[in-house]
């Protein structure tokens, strides 16, 4: 509900505060008092176009502030959209214009934080709907067309919807997973016959030791030089062991030196432990004497080839060059390409799986889309009859009405395009309502749209800018009567001319200029009951004569009567 709204150098305004209240408020005054300046700045409030004129003459800065009392569900929208109440949970919006010499700019506020203007027509339909003379504004939008029909529809309507935006959302995280995968593979593909040829590559050199490259070369280092090696360890073997020449070889001068020592033995215990020095010298000699022999017979037997080992040892060092620089190094790199290779097969099987997914869950958004669309059909049929009745009484006994429902892309409120279709003259094709209505009739279809459902919960306050002008007497009542019930649900604030209208005001405040230090400024009033007789006096009659005041009483004294509720 709007509780205040203060408006400073606006237009024709200097400095204007503006309390309303429940129910049913209503501004009066001759034309061109500033009514529609109110109702303007209102508009502007709420992140409508403002303009260098709208500054007030001479002022380079404006100031419009309105305070609401926000509702339970529009504090639970506002919390998602990080705004914080302000003292006394009221939500305060405020929007300065000021012309400086670097241009003309506005500035927006909630509750003291800078918002953008898109930020502030979001919450817009969420506090206030405007109609005035020669606008359509919300009721004209689409979005708020498929927003009144679902409203209309109640309860299970919007849990269908709901359950839509759901599967909707369900539905986007997994395409835009899955197209996530697809570029990162598509990504990976690219490389991937290069990753097989290198992996090719390395399994065919049969790698498995790391150090096999250096225990090669090693054994190259051998059988390069095995010739040298059987020559030396023969001689070696000779002179420790057996030597074909004429010279002893070690092990017989080991024998003959253990013999005399032993003989000396015999005499002197003392040479006891040199005997077995040299006995211990003579098993040593005849061991390695054992060894080398051997040692030269494996030289001797071995069948590895030597231009076998330099042809595995190119190629380790030729692998060591494009994946080393070490064969440890070429190791890892093979192991990386497989577990690569096997990661990329892992995201096509996954992306297998997701594309099942997304298939599922299509069948089951595109169900529920059909589930909403045929309780939006079924709601558009009574909202059609409805509201037709309800706009009878206000000199629109002719209009048809038709809710069209199209078929459109799927998206988080379905699959449907709503259009409201009027024809207000008999015999003419039905056409889009933002094409059609003027401001009246706008606001008059407004009032009727609004009457279907009083308990729906939408914007809590309606404003209307002169919606019974042109309209005979019966019909200015039945509007003054059905903006009556309305205002049972809603805050309403409208300007008229009607006194019947203006009769049943709950808060009927009076617009009216005067000249302050040789300048026009607007001033507002709420009246009382004996200043509401007068002002009903002039609507009525163009004067305060008592034959007036008795016609303002009486209208005063039968509204009072319909306002009533029955016995």
């Amino acid at each position: 509900m709007l509780l205040s709204l203060r408006i400073e150098n606006f237009a024709l305004i200097d400095d204007l505060e503006l309390h309303l209240g429940r129910g049913l408020n209503i501004l009066t005054g001759e034309t061109g008092t500033g009514k529609s300046i109110i109702l303007e700045a209102i508009d502007v409030v709420l992140g409508g176009k403002v303009t260098l004129q709208n500054l007030r003459s001479g002022s380079d800065r404006a100031v419009v502030a309105a305070l609401f009392s926000p509702s339970d569900r529009l504090w639970s929208w506002l919390q998602q959209q990080n705004i914080k109440p302000a003292e006394g949970g009221s939500l305060l919006c405020s929007r300065e214009l000021t012309n400086t010499a670097s241009g003309f700019r506005s500035r927006c506020r909630l509750n003291g934080t800078v918002v953008s203007r898109q930020q502030l027509e979001l919450l817009r339909g969420r506090l206030v709907m405007i109609t005035a003379q020669g606008q359509a504004l919300q009721l004209a939008q689409p979005d708020f067309q498929r927003e009144g029909l679902d409203e209309f529809g109640g309860a299970p309507l919007l849990q269908a919807r709901q359950q839509v935006r759901v599967a909707y959302s369900a539905y986007q995280q997994t395409q835009q997973l899955l197209t996530q995968q697809a570029k990162s593979a598509e990504q990976q593909r690219q490389e991937q016959q290069l990753w097989e040829f290198q992996i090719q590559e390395l399994q065919a050199a049969s790698l498995g030791d790391p150090e096999e490259l250096e225990r090669l070369e090693a054994e190259r280092q051998r059988l390069g030089h095995r010739a040298q090696l059987e020559e030396q360890s023969y001689r070696v073997y000779q002179l420790l062991y057996e030597n074909d020449h004429d010279q002893p070889a070690a092990a017989d001068l080991l024998g003959k030196a253990e013999r005399i020592l032993t003989e000396m033995a015999v005499y002197d215990q003392q040479i006891q432990p040199l005997v077995s020095l040299v006995g211990e010298a003579l098993a040593q000699i005849q061991e390695v004497s054992r060894q080398v022999y051997s040692y030269r017979e494996q030289i001797e037997a071995d069948p590895t080839s030597l231009q076998q080992i330099e042809e595995r040892v190119l190629r380790l060092k030729q692998i060591c060059r494009k994946y080393g620089p070490t064969l440890a190094d070429a190791l890892e790199r093979q192991a990386y390409l497989q577990t690569q290779l096997a990661e990329l097969n892992s995201q096509e099987s996954a992306h297998l799986e997701l594309a099942t997914v997304i298939k599922q869950q299509h069948q089951e958004l595109t169900q529920a889309c059909t589930h909403l669309t045929a309780l939006r059909t079924q709601a558009a049929r009574d909202l059609e009859a409805q509201l037709v009745e309800e706009l009878k009484p206000l000199a629109m006994g002719k209009v048809q009405f038709k809710v069209e429902i199209t078929p459109t892309a799927i998206g988080m409120y379905g699959a449907d395009q709503i259009d409201f279709l009027l024809s207000f003259n008999p015999g003419e094709p039905l056409g889009p309502l933002r094409d059609l209505a003027s401001g009246g009739e706008m606001s008059r279809f407004l009032l009727a749209f609004n009457a279907c459902f009083p308990a729906a919960e939408g914007p809590e306050t309606l404003v209307f800018d002169e919606i019974d002008t042109g309209v005979s007497g019966r019909v200015s009542q039945a509007i003054a009567l059905k903006m009556q019930s309305l205002s049972q649900n809603h805050q309403i604030l409208c300007v008229t001319h009607q006194p019947i209208t203006a009769a049943m005001a709950d808060h009927h405040f009076q617009v009216h200029k005067q000249t302050l230090h040789q300048r026009t400024v607007v001033r507002i009033t709420q009246l009382n009951e004996q200043q509401r007789r007068q002002e009903l006096a002039q609507l009525a009659a163009g004067s305060q004569e008592e034959a007036a005041i008795a016609f303002a009483s009486s209208l005063l004294d039968q509204a009072q009567q319909w306002r009533r509720p029955p016995a």
